[in-house]
């Protein structure tokens, strides 16, 4: 009901282009048959209620799997308007950047995602980086080395993406007033940019 409240809500409003049913699932209680059953029942339901949006659907794992698309097909009634997204960051391979290099891990983590997610552009379907990031202070060098390496493939496969995250800080956050989001392109006065160097990338 939820799904289709929001789709009906937004039908015709030209700036509203897709819909992504559920971020990053994940836990013990995941698995590949629920996530058929309720995708499904899910992007059928926003269909039902708006023909115009984009249908977005996320993996397993944080968003982070998708693998088990590649034996089994999403079955729908529409067509043309599915779109498969993942989330991908330097801490999605643990400590591998920093700690291996960097050529040769970028080797494996695009592999791994390749497996993942990837696979999926050679099938013929849009694939949406719809988060990834890095502590934009600039010291962490698992992000650091992360970053070229993820940007230059997404560039390549001509992958759209979103950055995680605008926001400077948070009103209220893990119950902390104030906490500040150093992901954030902006700083925690919500007008400088935290570091410029990244938006010239």
């Amino acid at each position: 009901a939820g799904l289709s409240k929001m789709a009906a809500t937004f039908d015709g409003v030209s700036n509203v282009v897709g819909m992504s049913l559920r971020n990053e699932l994940r836990g013990p209680k995941q698995n590949v048959n629920d996530w058929f059953k309720y995708m499904q029942q899910g992007a059928e339901a926003v269909h039902s209620a708006n023909k115009n949006v984009l249908v977005i659907l996320s993996g397993l794992s944080f968003d982070n799997d998708l693998s088990f698309v590649r034996s089994r097909s999403v079955k729908l009634s529409f067509t043309g308007k599915l779109v498969f997204e993942m989330h991908w960051y330097s801490f999605s391979d643990g400590n591998s950047w920093a700690s291996n290099n960097p050529n040769d891990n970028c080797g494996r983590v695009l592999n791994r995602i390749g497996n993942n997610a990837g696979f999926l552009l050679n099938q013929g379907f849009p694939l949406f980086l719809s988060e990834f990031g890095i502590d934009e202070r600039g010291g962490n060098v698992n992000d650091n080395r992360y970053f070229g390496c993820l940007s230059a493939w997404a560039a390549e496969n001509d992958v759209d993406w979103a950055l995680w995250a605008l926001t400077g800080d948070y009103y209220l956050r893990e119950g902390v007033v104030g906490l500040v989001e150093y992901y954030g392109a902006l700083d925690s006065d919500w007008i400088s940019v935290r570091n410029s160097s990244f938006l010239q990338m």
